[in-house]
């Protein structure tokens, strides 16, 4: 690398930076605003790269050309990694809504849960698939099951626990022996929310 960048040097930097952040915005049909952290983020990868520089082997132009190339496509999978966890899409939550002069963050409730705020609503049809699949759960379990389940829905197993209703070991056991039974029933990770309450 050399020692010091020529200001012809730098401007070529920025310049390559500038353009593939905006070529990479538009493939991955990012927002306008996103171009200038995308820019900085390729840039300051590009920094950090400069000690492989060898300008016998070509112009920093082309060297920065292939950096670039590199670290967008890292980004890309980075960026499409997380769209497939959302479901295919992502929502800023300073965007306001359809229909809405409010962003997205102002209209979100604390009670809404996690999944709200990464724009996944829950529709009607799976509030109501979630509770069909938990009533088909709760009947295929003995009663003595399912008065823990119901019990365990409305107080913590510390509550329980300290009511005198069952001892701790017993009611840890319960829950260790129902966890493989209502996984397999499909109710596995919400059934975590009672064991860890």
């Amino acid at each position: 690398m050399p020692t010091k960048l020529s200001a012809a040097d730098v401007a070529t930097l920025i310049e390559e930076a500038n353009r593939s952040a905006r070529r990479l915005q538009r493939k991955l049909h990012l927002s306008t605003a996103d171009i200038e952290d995308l820019s900085q983020d390729l840039l300051l990868d590009l920094i950090c790269r400069l000690p492989a520089f060898d300008a016998t082997r070509g112009s920093i132009g082309a060297f920065a050309n292939i950096v670039l190339r590199n670290q967008s496509s890292r980004i890309a999978i980075r960026v499409q990694r997380e769209r497939r966890s959302h479901d295919g899409w992502t929502s800023s939550l300073d965007v306001p809504m359809a229909g809405s002069s409010e962003p997205l963050k102002d209209l979100l409730l604390e009670e809404d849960g996690l999944a709200s705020w990464h724009g996944q609503r829950p529709t009607g049809v799976d509030t109501l698939n979630a509770r069909l699949a938990a009533a088909c759960a709760l009947a295929r379990l003995r009663d003595d099951d399912r008065h823990l389940c119901r019990a365990l829905s409305r107080l913590p197993a510390s509550d329980l626990v300290a009511h005198g209703a069952v001892k701790r070991s017993t009611l840890y056991r319960r829950i260790a022996a129902l966890r493989p039974v209502l996984t397999a029933y499909g109710l596995g990770p919400c059934w975590d929310d009672f064991a860890t309450a």
